[in-house]
């Protein structure tokens, strides 16, 4: 199952990411329409954060895992975050309909974001750049 997370900012300003983690299993590797689904809907998120609104984001892709992080900076100036929130918005609404049609291998859920908590966080505290595993 794919488990995605949106967390909210503990400033109470909307979402200050996500993470996407595990392989859907609905069909065989390559043939896995959800798991494609999930993977398109969140890499053109990021793609929109990073190319269109220019968002510097902490990225964590680990393909063997099956888990993508995306973390906006706290620093981002007021018109790119509301910028942000929307593409977070859409990507939302994207995967609560796969997760109504595909309830069984896809997961939503918010939960307040603690940087602390995180370990890739605290391992790469500062790290603002894409990096592929």
């Amino acid at each position: 199952m794919t488990r995605v997370e949106f967390y909210k900012s503990a400033t109470g300003r909307g979402w200050q990411g996500f993470q996407a983690v595990g392989h859907a299993d609905f069909a065989d590797h390559g043939e896995d329409i959800v798991c494609a689904a999930v993977s398109v809907l969140t890499q053109t998120a990021v793609l929109g954060l990073k190319e269109v609104i220019g968002v510097d984001c902490l990225v964590d892709m680990d393909e063997q895992r099956g888990s993508l992080l995306c973390l906006l900076p706290d620093e981002l100036q007021e018109q790119d975050w509301n910028q942000a929130q929307l593409i977070l918005k859409v990507l939302h609404i994207g995967l609560l309909a796969t997760e109504k049609d595909y309830g069984n291998y896809v997961r939503v859920k918010e939960v307040l974001h603690r940087e602390n908590e995180s370990s890739i966080i605290r391992l790469e505290k500062g790290w603002r750049k894409y990096k592929k595993r």
